[in-house]
């Protein structure tokens, strides 16, 4: 997003977080709320377009939210919504990609609250890897032939009671909804919210063995220094990586394996 809308956005975050420190508001309900009034703005494009539409007075859209809504959904749903309605929207498109975003934050929120959000990160981070090493698994995932009801099910028989709710709901979301973006990138997105909603970076840490606790801690502790932030460690092990590690940041990749080191030095002595 760029200029109005993620002016609009931060805005609208700030609401929310209002809105959910209160304990009256439930947040899984506040998010499953906000993802079906996402999934009616991304089909109805006219509507999408009024309700963003410069020209309009911001009470008139307001008020067309909450006739459409009546009482489909709750007081904190149509707040934010109508919100939204009244902000300025780089283009109309914004404004779903910004309920959508809502909606998971909530749901995270929900998490957060039942002290589960560090096994919401990991259980996205574990199924985003277990994705990209099964072709089978992402075809059936990305099918555009399949039903959204014959993805949920397959969801819900690889997560279900064996990752938290949150988990399945997000994963569900992305993959019956996926509005343009590949699995892997909403994976991504998720992964980032998850990891913002403690102020915390993440970084996927790859070794050959797996890393004991105090290395964790020293890794940990030696990222958030080089940072300024919290870091969160996403562990995935790789025997190909002959000593050390790799650290992704974000685009940013702390090459520190042994592996690196050996290709590296084999480039420099080719040339």
């Amino acid at each position: 997003m760029n200029g109005a809308s993620r002016e609009a956005l931060a805005a609208a975050r700030e609401r929310l977080d209002t809105l959910t420190d209160s304990t009256s508001v439930d947040a899984g309900t506040l998010a499953d709320e906000l993802a079906a009034v996402t999934a009616l703005l991304d089909r109805e494009v006219s509507l999408r377009r009024v309700l963003t539409d410069p020209a309009q007075a911001g009470e008139a859209k307001a008020a067309l939210v909450r006739r459409l809504l009546g009482t489909q959904v709750g007081g904190p749903a149509a707040d934010l919504v109508s919100g939204l309605v009244c902000s300025r929207w780089s283009q109309s498109r914004d404004l779903v990609d910004a309920l959508e975003e809502l909606a998971n934050i909530a749901d995270l929120t929900a998490a957060e609250r039942a002290a589960t959000l560090d096994d919401v990160e990991d259980e996205l981070f574990r199924f985003g890897r277990i994705v990209s090493s099964s072709t089978g698994l992402r075809a059936a995932l990305t099918d555009r032939k399949a039903t959204t009801a014959a993805k949920a099910e397959l969801l819900h028989r690889l997560l279900g009671g064996r990752a938290k709710a949150v988990t399945e709901r997000l994963v569900t979301r992305l993959v019956t909804a996926p509005r343009g973006r590949s699995l892997e990138s909403g994976l991504e997105s998720l992964s980032r919210l998850a990891a913002e909603r403690r102020d915390r970076m993440v970084a996927v840490v790859t070794s050959a063995v797996p890393l004991s606790d105090p290395q964790k801690q020293r890794l940990g502790a030696a990222l958030a220094k080089l940072y300024g932030r919290r870091m969160h460690l996403n562990l995935d092990v790789d025997p190909e990586v002959v000593g050390g590690v790799r650290v992704q940041v974000g685009d940013e990749v702390i090459n520190g394996s042994l592996a690196d080191r050996i290709e590296d030095a084999g480039r420099r002595l080719a040339s």
